[in-house]
């Protein structure tokens, strides 16, 4: 995590909304108070694999050529190989995220093209959450946009790029996701002990 976040500035605050979205939307679809958890704590690696991309392409501020495009999508299974082959439960959670957090829910995503109930939940968890924080984000190539255009975005992609299942509970808990945003640090006072487990938890974590 902290690699990748010298690879952007940006992605200190990102890390924190993203995987508070993710837990909140875990919980509620009812998903066990471990597996929670367990996203919790998965999600702020969902991006690890962008610490190989080219810095050039990476924060480029114009549109990306078709050739750099295909560059940056190798960062889903850059990182699923830097996490893969763990003992660890929240590790092989991090590696389905960061292998399927582009799938979409019609199978025109990458990296395998997954499509419905193929692609795991945690991945259509960080899908919805990774774009709405995205969306809503000053980035170097955009200025965020306001939530209401953001939802709107989101509520168009229903059943096309997002799981119809995870909107609705998304949509309906929106205030709550909200509040999470309001309450994100700025860049300066995110700190990644934030996400650091204790000895306790390393050692439920590891099967």
């Amino acid at each position: 995590m902290l690699a990748a976040e010298y690879k952007d500035e940006d992605t200190g605050d990102h890390i924190k909304r993203m995987s508070r979205y993710c837990s909140l939307i875990a919980e509620k679809l009812g998903l066990p108070a471990k597996e929670v958890q367990n996203i919790l704590y998965a999600a702020p690696m969902h991006d690890v694999g962008k610490i190989g991309i080219p810095d050039n392409i990476l924060l480029k501020q114009s549109k990306l050529t078709d050739q750099e495009f295909e560059i940056i999508k190798t960062h889903s299974t850059i990182g699923a190989k830097i996490l893969a082959n763990s003992k660890s439960k929240i590790l092989q959670v991090s590696e389905q995220i960061a292998l399927s957090h582009h799938e979409k829910w019609n199978g025109k995503g990458y990296p395998q093209g997954l499509s419905d109930d193929n692609i795991p939940l945690v991945g259509r968890i960080a899908a919805l959450a990774d774009v709405f924080d995205a969306l809503t984000s000053k980035r170097p190539y955009k200025d965020p946009f306001p939530v209401e255009v953001a939802l709107d975005i989101i509520k168009k992609e229903c059943g096309q790029h997002f799981d119809p299942d995870v909107v609705d509970v998304f949509l309906e808990n929106i205030d709550e996701i909200l509040k999470i945003k309001a309450a994100a640090c700025s860049a300066e006072d995110v700190s990644l002990s934030d996400f650091v487990w204790s000895e306790r938890d390393q050692l439920e974590g590891v099967e």
